[in-house]
């Protein structure tokens, strides 16, 4: 798949208009890196003029100043400023609500400002705007679909509806859980987590949520977090119902249902 890269891109004298901000999971991570390809087939497919860091992109620090580590986090935040300034990037499109948090509300402070975005929010604009076209009677038509709240993208950044919206596109029947939108239940990977070890308890909270997705009968659970997808997919292993439920990022719900 050839995916433009930010310094090739430059060297030709073009600007692409976004850039896609791919991050350690969407890098790195087997599972993750599907919802990459998907996200990347859309953006090529709809005309959108992207690329991406590549080797040039380092990780935003958010893990880091998560378990404490406030001058790793600083460290590795100036030199991604000074590579996108360099650039002249001004828009940021991100399939991570971790990497979009911490680029949108907290790299502003270290003098990094750039308009960004979510996956969820950006699909949903290119659906609003006629540029993703749909199959008549996808494969999703009527099928059952949870989803879950990220975190970061829910309750720290207020984005509800642009998830639904484009899961709503799909002509699927939305099933939520009991824990939901300003109520939703985290997954149990934010805050560095998803790197460690949990504290003593009785139930680990991926189990938990993904009880709760699991009892709304649906066959799909649908995320917008690859740590998120990560932690619902070891709880549906866990509850041995890998047959009858599927683990899926809305951009990879949509690579699949676009003509």
């Amino acid at each position: 798949m050839a995916v433009p890269v930010m310094s090739e891109v430059v060297a030709n004298g073009q600007h692409p208009d976004i850039l896609f901000w791919v991050g350690c999971s969407g890098s790195f991570d087997q599972r993750a890196q599907k919802i990459t390809r998907a996200f990347a087939e859309i953006l090529t497919k709809t005309g959108t003029s992207f690329a991406i860091l590549g080797k040039e992109e380092m990780c935003n620090g958010d893990p880091a100043r998560r378990a404490g580590n406030e001058f790793m986090f600083q460290m590795m935040a100036y030199q991604n400023i000074q590579i996108l300034n360099n650039y002249g990037v001004k828009k940021i499109v991100t399939a991570c609500p971790h990497c979009f948090n911490i680029l949108k509300n907290e790299y502003p402070h270290l003098g990094g400002h750039y308009e960004v975005i979510h996956h969820s929010t950006f699909l949903q604009q290119l659906i609003d705007e006629g540029k993703i076209v749909l199959k008549e009677g996808g494969e999703f038509k009527g099928k059952k679909i949870t989803y879950h709240d990220s975190c970061y993208l829910g309750r720290a950044n207020n984005i509800y509806e642009a998830p639904r919206k484009v899961l709503e596109a799909l002509d699927a029947e939305l099933l939520e859980m009991k824990r939901c939108r300003s109520k939703g239940f985290c997954c149990g990977a934010g805050g560095a987590q998803m790197f460690k070890e949990e504290e003593k308890g009785n139930k680990r909270i991926n189990i938990e949520r993904t009880e709760e997705a699991i009892g709304t009968g649906a066959t799909i659970v649908a995320a917008a977090c690859p740590f998120c997808n990560t932690m619902l997919t070891d709880g549906v292993k866990a509850a041995e119902k890998e047959d009858n439920v599927k683990v899926m990022d809305i951009a990879e719900l949509i690579a699949m249902s676009m003509q």
